[in-house]
């Protein structure tokens, strides 16, 4: 045929224009060629001089992309444009092939628009980067023109008589829309910049998120095609492969997703709900606020998603259209064709269009595309609503807990495991509810379109598959909440075991000590198997949803074909049944995610109620008189306000002091014009019972003088400090704070103290997760001379010198673990940085030595504060001090026993007098006889040297080892970042699969195959039966050709398919046999004679289902279990050595997090993977089977995806790290704010800790919207290839002309790869993450463990054993590590049964390391101790660790039972328990508890004192009825009191044992029958006290001399 642009068709004139120019067609065709050649002619230029000048630039920032007006309808509108464009390209091309000769003007036209239309989106988006509106006058132009010509087009099809039955007419009538549509945004655009006609533009600025650098998530700013593949990600994934992503990259969060921005949404809908609310207690609705909040983001979401939904069903019904017409013939009727010509052209209908072939395949594509665009768009719309919803809910629960009542803490009605579980269980689950609600409206309109299609193919029996899916949905629902209560049982035993497994790691040392680690291991274990049974249960329901998932579509297929071929008597059509299996493969999604979301949706209403519950919990009473809603004491201009009388009452006579009798450091003024900072008045306060704990307080804090509270042990002192603070209920009575003026200017014009603000020092001390320097400023500006003072005055400096960055290091719950002393003087610092005008100290030298308690003394509180005219309020011990009292209240069982001036007291109350004076002089004798200046700190200040020296040496070790690790993985020289960072981690995946046991690894691999097999054969056995000529073609012959087909092009597709085709023929050749010889007798089969091998294969698959679903869940079991007995085993069994360089945080995440990923996820990704992989490569094979000629396409294809896939993961894993890294400090921040609740309400910082809270939200939120980005990213690219591959498959199809069966069958499987192949990618990455996990855990079980077997047999050791307590120290030489130096050398010594042995000496002398050689858990490298004849090296560690006894300074209690503490291990009777607590002075008070010896014991012992937990240590040693004691400083943390009683039932108790005691304070040991004194690790003196220090120039006296 002659090209020719009007055609030469014989007898018609194309070129004449004889009945007007206008009514020649072509002639209007070519008109329609001038705008488009207009705008390309104009823009090219413009585009071209603009890329060269951009050139230069390395990139046009952000702050630059600023939208014009109508910019997204303008994207959308043009997208329409470019699809009806590529519609009347197909038309014209369709109906070109009706004509004689080829008409150019029916498509050229057509092409042009088509890219004209592509030029202008082009050359729109240039001009909107560079902000230049002037030049979009060229497209108002187009506009017009291109309007005008296709009007003139319409009009004249018009006159000629064409109508809405004619596709060309309807496609120009379209385009005169779009045109016109797209000349009014243009009208607008000019009318909003007034760039044209106007005498003054507008001039924009950007918005405030883009002239902020910082702001790097674009997706709200960049043009709608970025948006919806998300091209802005493009940098910055490919970046990651060269440098691996950091916080930095990501930047800050457009404002519109800042967690304040939603929280004021979400706060201001749940005020409004509040208020309608008519009853007070009914709590307002969440589920409300969220709608109100979020519903606009959640109904856009739901619109996308329907699209897409009904964009999914043009998939089978093309593949319909597409088998169906393959075959039949193209050619048109020519009286329908002659009817059809107008103009001389031809003008077809809509569906003759559609009958074609190419067409159909083209339209495929499209729908793909548009279809993955859509629902991309939609998940990432739910994503990003989740995701502002949770920032908002963390606010909000951050607010509520800055607000909580503290008694609801202490009462343990709000724990802070509750806390931590709303912020990272419920929030969590009320944002993945958000992520997949779409779903539950848009999943049954899916299901019922779905139906509706199947019976337009299949009629009735349609409705027998439906059927069967509706009756296995209620299973289906079963099976999801079935699960989600068997993973809340399996939480349950899981925080259970992390909470045993807590308890043994911190009490790792006292446990060895006593031998306990079995029995304590076995409490983990048989929680744990709690948890594994219930993990199996869930393992077994978790494969029941995917077998039900994987079945369902197979029984559903099952039942209606079988039942058409009985019900119908024509047999089913190719096109129809691969239509229809196909729509049954879409089904599969929705009815997957049914039972998920069902799920989540449990979930949610659980999370919103206990939201609901916590945002309703008691707060602080209103007249507190703190208002948490403040700003910071420190803002300039604050004026608090504060709630009741503030005069000052004067008190009973018996309190008043006589400030002039009592010598002072300054001046005070009479009484009665006092200046009182704080007055309680007939004060009642309670933690929230109805028992008062405080009851008639009436006190008074005088202005600027230094007031102590002293009492015994629980008597209310620290309820009273924070009685003063607001933080208890108030039963009757006021605080009054004194209402002067509350600011002073000082000299340099800052502010100075705020009279109401507090510094305040718990007795509990608590710390920052941030670094020294910072947890003193605690947020004040930083003054060099302020804070050397302070760090002085708390003799710190010594401690900052040793830690690795000075006071820039990282300390509290995720840096280094400092000893107590060093935590509460750094928790006094802060309190005396702070400019405030009253300081709070709660018992600030319970963790200090004397000398350090005396230096604070001084230095800090008398010169520093009292110096500065500070009110300060002292609670203490330490009665020595009360000389420096100004005033004194005496507290005794919850009520003020005395308030006055120590004179006062002296005066009115002598027995109370006395008995502080006889307390008083005790510690003066100790203070005179302390030999040991640097004591308790400097031990502390070793601790800390040896933690950071070993640290050092283990990482080192850690570096070797990874260094090792990437020699051994890099064999090939490619040690470079980038291949390492790409690799999957092989090794790791090999050793969780060995963990699962070999046979489950064997099975889940051959069951896997098998089904797969067995699903080909399914689909090829329909394709074969649909084929199959209803008259006479019998089995045999579609069957045999087709395997003989497979067997010649074998050799082809050998590597892709052979797993699933060599099993497919054995079954092939099998299922023939049977099928021959049943039916042999029929000669001449119908098509109801395929049934039953069907049947067969169905009934295979569904079996098939079930094993690989249950061989998946029962590995990851079988895994699970074994890695953590493993990992248990070898941590408990570790040496003493491991838990001194290993932090405790990081044992821990080992059994929490990485468990928990072994437990849990990892057995449904592998499981994910091994189905989605195995789908798509069947898929692959089928299609290459059909149509030999798509692996030539294939190869580009498998490229592009080997890059997308190689980018992704490794952007993701760094994705991920940042999520994860950036989630856990905001979590500790909630549990950290919790702790120290009322540290920061006392100091009224609550402003700076939510700022704070919001950053951290912002930053996880940030990582976590770039994660589901790239996840977006990924999908959308893998998306657009399977579109690509199911084009390549149908285009191969048509051209190669294949059979149609084999079509419909390889156009089904190619639309599954769509679904499949961004699943392979997504799990490989979510593998690769979890692996680590298995890495991690699989590190530590390298662990050497202790040698607990020993030489000698434990029959060998005689029962009673030490009878006498003897101990032989005989040249003894012990390290802490083989690579560390010795800490004793050469040690002789001999303790007499019964002596009673001091062990004193300087700071790093070895004292300690002689108490721990006595257990074994140090190096003896050389020598022995002999203890009652055996050599303790050679007995088994269990044996000789039960038989000693010890009592060590940091008093340890685990949680359970009183009984439990004492006897673990359950051999002794009540008799020998009570007589233990008798002696430890205790009796009384455990019988006062409910239960007694079974009374509860809260974890760390917490609802007892100090010193009663040390008094159960004690009780603890005397149960074991040991010979020898041991005691390592057991004195250092409990008060005056307790310590006499210690000191008395040693002496009494244990008379006829052998006691050591390792003493910090030498006037322990002055009665000590023997004491021996190390320097430098050497025994250099051994003698009794009198002897030593009657010798003058041996080391012990002058230890006393010098430090007298």
């Amino acid at each position: 045929m002659a090209l020719s642009f009007c055609g030469n068709d014989r007898g018609s004139n194309a070129y004449s224009v004889d009945k007007g120019v206008l009514d020649n067609g072509c002639f209007v065709d070519a008109l329609n060629l001038v705008p488009h050649v207009f705008l390309l002619f104009i823009t090219f230029p413009i585009l071209f001089i603009g890329w060269g000048s951009q050139s230069s630039k390395v990139q046009i920032h952000h702050n630059t992309w600023l939208h014009f007006p109508g910019h997204s309808l303008r994207w959308i509108l043009t997208f329409t444009l470019l699809f009806v464009h590529v519609c009347e390209i197909a038309e014209g091309i369709v109906s070109n092939t009706q004509m004689e000769s080829n008409h150019l003007h029916l498509f050229m036209p057509a092409l042009m628009g088509f890219i004209a239309a592509t030029t202008s989106v082009v050359y729109y988006h240039n001009i909107e980067t560079a902000n230049f509106p002037k030049l979009l006058l060229a497209l108002f132009i187009y506009w017009i023109l291109a309007f005008i010509t296709k009007m003139i087009k319409l009009w004249k099809f018009a006159d000629a008589s064409l109508g809405v039955q004619h596709l060309r007419f309807c496609i120009t009538a379209l385009l005169v829309v779009l045109y016109g549509l797209l000349m009014a945004v243009e009208i607008n655009v000019i009318r909003v910049r007034k760039y044209v006609f106007f005498a003054n533009p507008q001039k924009v600025k950007p918005a405030e998120d883009l002239q902020d650098l910082g702001v790097r998530f674009l997706q709200p700013f960049v043009n709608l095609l970025s948006k919806s593949t998300y091209w802005w990600m493009n940098p910055l994934i490919i970046g990651a492969h060269k440098r691996p992503i950091e916080l930095k990259k990501i930047g800050k969060l457009p404002i519109a997703m800042r967690a304040l921005t939603n929280y004021m949404r979400l706060k201001d809908s749940y005020e409004e709900q509040r208020q309608k609310t008519e009853d007070p207690d009914k709590s307002p609705s969440i589920w409300k606020s969220m709608y109100r909040a979020f519903g606009g983001s959640i109904l856009l979401s739901s619109t996308l998603r329907y699209m897409a939904d009904l964009l999914g069903f043009a998939g089978p019904l093309c593949i319909s259209g597409i088998v169906e017409h393959l075959d039949s013939s193209t050619e048109i009727d020519r009286t329908n064709k002659t009817a059809n010509m107008t103009f001389g052209v031809y003008f077809m209908s809509s569906t003759e269009l559609l009958q074609n072939t190419s067409v159909l395949a083209v339209l495929l594509f499209l729908a793909l595309v548009l279809q993955r665009t859509f629902l991309q768009a939609s998940y990432y719309v739910t994503i990003e609503t989740g995701i502002n919803l949770r920032g908002a809910l963390l606010a909000m629960i951050y607010n509520k807990i800055l607000r909580l009542s503290t008694s609801n803490m202490s009462m343990g009605e709000m724990t802070l495991s509750q806390i931590n579980n709303l912020v990272a269980i419920e929030t969590n689950q009320l944002m993945w509810f958000l992520f997949l609600c779409p779903n539950l409206w848009a999943m049954p309109v899916q299901i019922i379109m779905g139906v509706i299609l199947l019976y337009y193919l299949l009629g009735d029996s349609a409705l027998i598959g439906a059927g069967v899916i509706l009756l296995l949905a209620p299973v289906q629902y079963l099976i999801a909440t079935k699960l989600a209560d068997t993973q809340k049982s399996t939480l349950d035993y899981s925080t259970d075991r992390l909470k045993k497994t807590t308890e043994i790691l911190k009490g790792i040392k006292l446990l060895k000590l006593y031998a306990w680690e079995n029995i304590f291991c076995d409490r983990v274990e048989e929680t744990r198997g709690k948890e594994l049974t219930s993990l199996k249960t869930f393992a077994l329901y978790t494969s029941m949803s995917i077998f039900m998932n994987a079945a369902i579509p197979i029984a559903a297929v099952l039942a209606t074909f079988v039942t058409h071929a009985y019900i119908e008597e024509v047999r089913l059509s190719p096109a129809k049944a691969f239509a229809s299996l196909a729509l049954f493969h879409i089904l599969v999604t929705p009815l997957f995610l049914l039972s998920t979301v069902v799920r989540f949706a449990v979930k949610a209403l659980v999370s919103v109620q206990k939201l609901s519950e916590f945002l309703q919990s008691d707060e602080l009473g209103d007249d507190s008189w703190r208002n948490t809603e403040m700003s910071m004491s420190l803002e300039v201009g604050k004026k608090y306000k504060h709630h009741g009388d503030t005069k000052t009452i004067n008190r009973k006579g018996r309190y008043r002091m006589d400030n002039y009798e009592q010598p002072m450091r300054r001046q005070l003024r009479p009484t009665e014009t006092e200046d009182v900072a704080v007055q309680v008045n007939d004060g009642f306060f309670t933690w929230g019972s109805n028992l008062s704990t405080l009851s008639d307080i009436n006190i008074r804090i005088p202005t600027g003088q230094l007031t102590m509270i002293v009492g015994q042990v629980g008597c209310g002192k620290s309820s009273l400090l924070l009685a003063m603070l607001g933080e208890m209920q108030t039963i009757s009575g006021k605080v009054y704070w004194s209402n002067l003026p509350g600011y002073e200017i000082l000299f340099d014009g800052s502010i100075s103290k705020n009279r109401y603000s507090v510094a305040y020092a718990a007795q509990k001390s608590w710390l920052l997760n941030a670094t020294v320097e910072e947890n003193i400023t605690f947020g004040s500006p930083f003054n060099k001379q302020r804070y050397k003072a302070v760090i002085d005055a708390c003799s710190l400096q010594p401690d900052i010198d040793l830690l690795p960055f000075g006071d820039q290091t990282e300390i509290g719950e995720r840096g280094i673990n400092l000893s107590g002393g060093q935590r509460q003087r750094i928790c006094v610092a802060r309190a005396l940085y702070q400019n405030t005008n009253i300081v709070f100290l709660d018992d600030p030298f319970s963790a200090l030595d004397i000398h350090l308690s005396d230096h604070l003394m001084q230095e800090g509180i008398l010169k520093f504060l009292q110096d500065d005219k500070r009110t300060v309020v002292l609670v203490t011990h330490k009665l020595q001090y009360l000389i420096h009292a100004d005033w004194i209240i005496a507290m005794k069982d919850g009520s003020v026993l005395r308030e006055g001036t120590l004179k006062d007291i002296q005066t009115h109350d002598v027995e109370l007098y006395e008995h502080w004076k006889t307390l008083m002089n005790r510690q003066d004798q100790e203070l005179e006889k302390e030999t040991e200046m640097e004591s308790q700190t400097t031990l502390e200040r070793k601790t800390l040297r040896r933690a950071f020296y070993s640290r050092e040496a283990k990482s080192q070790t850690d570096d070797e080892d990874e260094e090792e690790e990437v020699e051994e993985d890099d064999d090939d020289n490619m040690s470079t970042t980038t291949s390492r960072r790409s690799k999957i981690p092989w090794k790791m995946c090999c050793r969780y699969l060995s963990s699962g046991g070999f046979l489950m690894v064997f099975l889940m691999v051959l069951s896997k195959l098998a089904k797969h097999s067995v699903m080909v054969a399914i689909d090829y056995w329909l394709a074969a039966w649909t084929s199959s000529n209803p008259h006479n073609q019998s089995l045999a012959d579609p069957f045999i050709n087709a395997t003989n087909y497979t067997k010649n092009d074998d050799t082809q597709i050998a590597e892709v398919t052979h797993h699933c085709l060599l099993l497919f023929q054995m079954l092939s050749l099998i299922l023939y046999i049977i099928v021959i010889l049943k039916w042999s007798s029929l000669g001449v089969l119908q098509h109801r004679s395929y049934v039953p091998v069907f049947i067969i294969l169905c009934g295979a698959a569904i079996a098939l289902c079930l094993i690989t679903s249950l061989t998946v869940e029962f590995l990851g079991v079988a895994a699970a279990t074994n890695l953590h007995h493993n990992l248990l085993n070898k941590i408990i069994h570790a040496p003493i050595r491991f838990f001194d360089v290993t932090p405790l945080g990081q044992i821990l995440n080992r059994f929490s997090a990485d468990t928990n990923i072994i437990d849990q996820h990892i057995p449904q990704t592998l499981e994910s993977l091994t189905r989605s992989t195995l789908l798509c490569l069947s898929a692959i094979g089928v299609i290459a089977f059909v149509t030999p000629a798509f692996l030539i396409a294939l190869v580009p294809l498998m490229v592009a995806f080997y890059f997308i896939q190689k980018y992704f993961r490794v952007a993701s894993k760094d994705l991920q790290d940042l999520d994860d890294s950036t989630q856990l400090p905001l979590l500790c921040y909630f549990s950290e704010t919790a702790e120290g609740l009322t540290t920061i309400r006392a100091f009224r910082h609550e402003a700076r800790f939510k700022q704070r809270m919001l950053e951290l939200t912002d930053t996880n939120n940030t990582a976590y919207l770039f994660l589901s980005a790239a996840n977006r990213w990924l999908e959308v690219r893998t998306d657009y290839l399977g579109a690509v591959i199911v084009l390549t498959a149908a285009v191969a199809a048509i051209w190669t002309s294949s059979q149609s069966g084999l079509v419909g069958l390889g156009l089904t499987y190619a639309l599954t790869v769509t679904n499949y192949l961004n699943w392979v990618v997504r799990n490989l990455s979510d593998l690769e993450v979890q692996m680590a996990a298995v890495k991690k855990v699989n590190s530590f079980l390298s662990t050497e463990s202790e040698n607990y077997e020993g030489s000698m047999d434990v029959s060998q050791v005689p029962k009673d054993w030490p009878q006498h307590g003897e101990i032989k120290i005989q040249d003894l030489c012990v390290r802490y590590d083989t690579m560390l130096k010795p800490v004793l050398k050469h040690i002789n010594a001999y303790i007499n049964p019964g002596q009673k042995v001091g062990i004193c000496g300087r700071t790093g002398s070895g004292k300690s390391s002689l108490s721990l050689a006595f257990f074994n858990m140090v190096d003896v490298f050389e020598g022995k101790i002999v203890i009652d004849g055996i050599d303790i090296c050679k007995l088994p560690l269990q044996t000789l660790r039960s038989r000693l006894s010890i009592i060590l300074q940091d008093p340890v209690l685990f949680s359970g039972s009183i009984r439990l503490n004492l006897d673990p291990e359950c051999t002794c009777t009540d008799d020998r328990l009570w007589e233990a607590l008798e002696i430890a002075q205790l009796k009384n008070m455990v019988k006062a508890l409910p239960g007694g010896l079974d009374a509860v014991v809260t974890e760390g012992g917490e609802n007892f004192s100090v010193g009663q937990r040390q008094l159960f240590c004690l009780a603890r040693a005397f149960v074991r009825k040991s010979s020898i004691l041991i005691m390592d400083e057991a004195t250092a943390s409990i008060d005056m009191a307790t310590e006499n009683i210690l000191q008395k039932v040693v002496m009494t108790a244990f008379a006829d044992r052998t006691v050591v005691t390792i003493a910090h304070l030498v006037s322990s040991i002055l009665e000590a029958e023997q004491v021996l004194v190390f320097e430098s690790g050497t025994l250099v003196e051994s003698d009794s006290a009198p002897n030593l220090l009657a010798q003058e120039d041996s080391l012990f006296s002058i230890l006393v001399r010098t430090h007298k």
